[in-house]
């Protein structure tokens, strides 16, 4: 953490401080845009080359409540949204009471003084500012702006406290309400400067970021469900189907919105079933296509993925994954849904599972699984999580003549086909697109029972076998191509702490403060986790205790999902995990405590 937030001995005048991060956590209730200053602070990191990673808690029910909005920013590396926060902006008593605890020692309260009255037991532990923020927001704006203005006026406080580009923020502001009534820009404009210009007592330090060279680099600041959704739309998707469930919405509705720009049709269904039933139909017509929801919408669409298994049809699913069983706690993260998505339906039914590890990496990912469902003619899960969904982040802006990719049917005539060829080298065949000229006049049929090699049902148990092993192969195929991932650290040790999906960057910043307690701790991440990549048993053999860590339940047995599967492939009593459900993203003192606490 940054060592420039700490309170004086004594008052001294205004000074500013250069430093290389900040955690700056705003509390308040979900109705005060505290989101908005969170998204504005995060973007405008992402145009100054900065590094940015946060953090958000919304109440799942329809009248609110109670929010949080954390974002970490830096001029070096950040992996985690941060453990403890420098600066807590708070608007009620309640904001104050419940996230006190979550400041560093140290650090600062901004908090309004209109509805806060600060704790006398820590004002000697933080150093508190107050400020009539919902008064001021009424002198500035009139009394119709003070619930709705508060945020931009607070935003120009922090814009202020952190000598944030001034110019860069009001274009993000006009960028933000652009087509709607100009009085909104314009208070809004008068909020932020207001706030900006207000002299506030008691801060007796500033703080700009230090500047670092970034290469140039153009950035995209977006949210894990945006990145996954243009990856899509790069990717070559044009179809999808889906039914509205949090936290999945937003990429349903960015598809809905962005889809017909490409050509494309996004279409929201009556139910989950309906959802699935047409994304196979757009991919049984030549094109993969996607749909998506979350653990209770999954659990819908399991009997239509069993079709697409038995059937080879390509298509993505994406699960953005949160808090169950049932309905759960649908606004909090978990990462529970791995033996749905691995095991989930009756029978054999083998798919392709991916998890994404970061907002950038959910772009990429959809692209990867959108050409593993083309080449392998099969379902493909993207597991993201709640927590990457809604966190925003910067990142190099993607080469798009490169990634781009048009994946329109082929209606090449062909001699003959068989989509279920037996002879197939490692099972792997695909689909033609209907309408495809076939010679000899051998058309093939598509269906949810066993089959011949042109699709004819049959009940020949022989056949059932060679098509069992001939779906099972073409993964196997795939384990075989799938890189194996790189150790973060060095390749032998104590404790190898082994994560999937958004917990990446807090196991590697755990890592690197074990490092420097002298710990032998190294982290590895899996990306692929149906298949798993080949060869992993070679890296587990370079350490003492092999670590998962994830967030789901223990289970009857003490192992979380992963970890189950990874004790069952590789039979390994090293094999542990730490895990947790209490809908929080991990800490980076949660890990390496409880990691060295469980190898002792």
């Amino acid at each position: 953490m940054n060592e420039s937030f700490v309170v004086p001995p004594s008052p001294q005048s205004p000074r500013t401080s250069t430093i290389e991060e900040a955690v700056i956590r705003i509390a308040g209730n979900s109705q005060d845009g505290i989101q908005a200053i969170g998204g504005f602070l995060a973007r405008l990191a992402g145009r100054s080359e900065q590094e940015v990673m946060t953090f958000m808690t919304i109440p799942s029910t329809i009248s609110g409540g109670p929010s949080i909005f954390q974002v970490r920013i830096g001029s070096g590396e950040v992996l985690s949204a941060g453990d403890e926060a420098d600066v807590l902006l708070c608007f009620y008593d309640h904001s104050y009471a419940n996230h006190i605890g979550s400041l560093k020692r140290g650090g600062i309260v901004l908090y309004d003084s209109d509805h806060v009255t600060p704790d006398d037991e820590h004002l000697g532990a933080y150093h508190h500012v107050g400020v009539p923020i919902s008064s001021l927001t009424v002198e500035a704006i009139g009394g119709t702006g003070r619930d709705k203005g508060k945020n931009i006026y607070s935003l120009g406080l922090l814009a202020r406290m952190f000598a944030l580009d001034v110019p860069k923020l009001t274009k993000l502001i006009e960028e933000r309400f652009r087509g709607k009534d100009p009085t909104i820009v314009q208070n809004a404009l008068a909020c932020f400067n207001s706030g900006y210009g207000h002299q506030v007592q008691g801060l007796w330090e500033t703080f700009q970021f230090h500047h670092a060279e970034h290469g140039g680099h153009a950035q995209v600041v977006i949210s894990g469900n945006e990145a996954l959704a243009f990856g899509l739309i790069a990717a070559g998707v044009r179809f999808g189907a889906g039914y509205p469930i949090t936290p999945w919405s937003d990429i349903m509705e960015l598809l809905r919105r962005e889809l017909p720009k490409y050509g494309g049709t996004f279409v929201q269904t009556e139910d989950e079933i309906a959802a699935i039933s047409m994304a196979l139909g757009g991919s049984y017509a030549g094109r993969v296509a996607v749909t998506g929801s979350s653990g209770p919408g999954i659990s819908l669409k399991t009997e239509a993925i069993g079709w697409a298994s038995m059937a080879e049809m390509p298509v993505v699913i994406v699960d953005v994954q949160r808090g169950g069983p049932s309905t759960g706690m649908p606004t909090n993260v978990e990462q529970s849904d791995l033996n749905i998505a691995c095991f989930g339906g009756h029978g054999d039914s083998p798919r392709v599972v991916l998890a994404p590890a970061s907002v950038e990496d959910c772009f990429y990912t959809a692209i990867e699984a959108v050409n593993i469902a083309r080449k392998y003619s099969t379902p493909v899960f993207i597991l993201s999580d709640q927590g990457i969904a809604s966190r925003i982040e910067a990142f190099n802006y993607p080469d798009l003549e490169k990634v781009c990719q048009d994946i329109s049917p082929d209606f090449t005539p062909v001699a003959d086909h068989k989509p279920y060829d037996l002879a197939a080298a490692d099972g792997i065949t695909r689909h033609l697109a209907p309408g495809t000229r076939v010679a000899s006049g051998k058309y093939p049929v598509v269906t949810g029972l066993e089959h011949d090699e042109l699709g004819h049902p049959t009940g020949s148990g022989k056949l059932h076998t060679q098509m069992n092993a001939k779906r099972r192969n073409k993964l196997k195929k795939l384990a075989a191509e799938i890189p194996v991932p790189q150790i973060y650290g060095a390749s032998e040790g104590h404790v190898l702490l082994v994560g999937w999906g958004s917990s990446k960057g807090p196991i590697e910043e755990a890592v690197k403060e074990a490092r420097k307690l002298g710990e032998a701790i190294s982290a590895l991440h899996l990306k692929h986790l149906n298949p798993l990549p080949e060869g992993l048993e070679n890296i587990f053999s370079g350490f003492t205790n092999v670590i998962v860590v994830e967030l789901n339940d223990e289970g009857l047995y003490g192992y979380g999902q992963l970890a189950s599967v990874l004790r069952a492939r590789y039979c390994d009593p090293r094999i542990r995990a730490i895990t947790k459900t209490d809908g929080l993203p991990w800490k980076v003192k949660e890990i390496l405590n409880r990691a060295l606490t469980l190898t002792k």
